[in-house]
């Protein structure tokens, strides 16, 4: 994998909580080498308000941020993917696109903040939670060294990184 910038598709049903914090995420702690997107196999056609909340308590931008279907990406004029990540369990299932430029794939599963009860404050420190796991996640997966990791140890990696 030799380009500069490498695109990351997260991945999840509903597409209003966890795969949008993990776009903001990606091009936080990707330092200009990666471009974040996500989608949803059934969007909900709106980000979970308290997703939105914990980014901007986070200094993250929400501009733009939209739930969005994953056919979207797999369109011929999409931009080609070089990872596509799975945040949720029944997206893992899923029969998923067949995405353009055959991108290395793994399944990074996080509980689903959106579906926490309780008052305001347990509900956000759910998807504060969700925050810093998928967090620690992508510093991990920045962190490794695309240019020495052949395609079969760069997907181990990845995998493993979904068990950490």
């Amino acid at each position: 994998m030799s380009q500069e910038t490498y695109n990351v598709l997260f991945i999840c049903t509903g597409n209003s909580a966890r795969s949008i914090l993990a776009e903001r995420l990606i091009e936080r702690w990707g330092g200009g080498r990666f471009r974040g997107f996500s989608a949803g196999s059934h969007p909900r056609g709106e980000v979970h308000p308290l997703a939105l909340e914990v980014l901007r308590r986070n200094n993250y931008s929400t501009e733009g941020l939209r739930s969005k279907d994953w056919a979207e990406f797999a369109q011929p004029d999409a931009p080609a993917m070089d990872f596509v990540f799975t945040v949720c369990d029944k997206a893992r299932g899923e029969l998923c696109p067949v995405w353009p430029g055959q991108p290395m794939t793994a399944h990074w599963g996080t509980a689903d903040p959106a579906t926490v009860e309780g008052d305001e404050l347990t509900r956000l420190n759910a998807f504060r939670t969700a925050l810093r796991e998928i967090e620690n996640r992508i510093k991990i997966f920045v962190a490794l060294p695309f240019a020495s990791l052949d395609r079969l140890r760069l997907q181990r990696e990845i995998e493993r990184i979904g068990t950490t």
